[in-house]
């Protein structure tokens, strides 16, 4: 292994930043359609069983089978994997982001709208600070997900720490599946410890003590 860094360090971190890369961009983008989606989901609650359906029958669709999908439509490379893992955050992010909006204290709500607060105030200013623990859990599974099913992106030419897993599979080489596993496993637990650090920094500093002393 010793070796194997040596003669491929610099490849290495090439690597693990692509991976990284695909995987962030992947999960912004869940986090930009998937949270306002589920706010507005808790106005149509009719509507809202449907949307969360299908998007979690699209989730149980293969990885492969959605990145092959893509290829006609949009080639090879990153682009398409990025879309790909998008589809994937969602699910996490929609049904937490829906399930906390509409966990929150209706009384709070009609406080709020005693106040003359606006509906968007209420959902800027009440609902999303008060949910945003439930939030904060679906963008944390999602990404430790996605940095997973990253490695799937070498197979149509995006890169990343998946190329040496493949490559050690098809030579026999458990230095290339090692120098690709342990990367990947790092960077979800890091990625995973500084959103929990992030969360602290975002939910409400009256909400989180109360959290802590429930």
């Amino acid at each position: 292994m010793i070796e194997f860094l040596s003669n491929n360090g610099s490849e290495l971190l090439v690597k693990t930043w692509e991976h990284f890369y695909i995987s962030l961009l992947a999960i912004l983008l869940g986090v930009i359609v998937a949270i306002p989606l589920g706010v507005a989901l808790t106005r149509a609650r009719k509507l809202a069983g449907f949307v969360i359906g299908i998007v979690g029958v699209v989730q149980t669709f293969p990885s492969l089978a959605i990145l092959a999908f893509f290829i006609p439509i949009l080639g090879v490379g990153q682009v398409p994997a990025v879309i790909a893992l998008f589809f994937y955050s969602v699910l996490p992010i929609l049904r937490n982001t829906y399930t906390g909006v509409n966990g929150v204290n209706k009384d709070l709500l009609e406080a709020g709208k005693g106040m003359g607060m606006s509906n968007w105030e209420r959902i800027k200013d009440v609902e999303v600070p008060l949910a945003t623990p439930v939030i904060m859990a679906g963008i944390r599974v999602s990404t430790v997900y996605l940095i997973g099913w990253a490695t799937l992106a070498s197979f149509i030419g995006a890169g990343g720490l998946g190329d040496y897993i493949f490559l050690g599979l098809n030579l026999y080489r458990p230095d290339y599946i090692i120098a690709g596993a342990i990367p990947v496993t790092i960077i979800a637990l890091i990625t995973d410890l500084l959103l929990g650090k992030l969360e602290n920094k975002v939910v409400p500093k009256g909400l989180s003590n109360t959290q802590k002393a429930a």
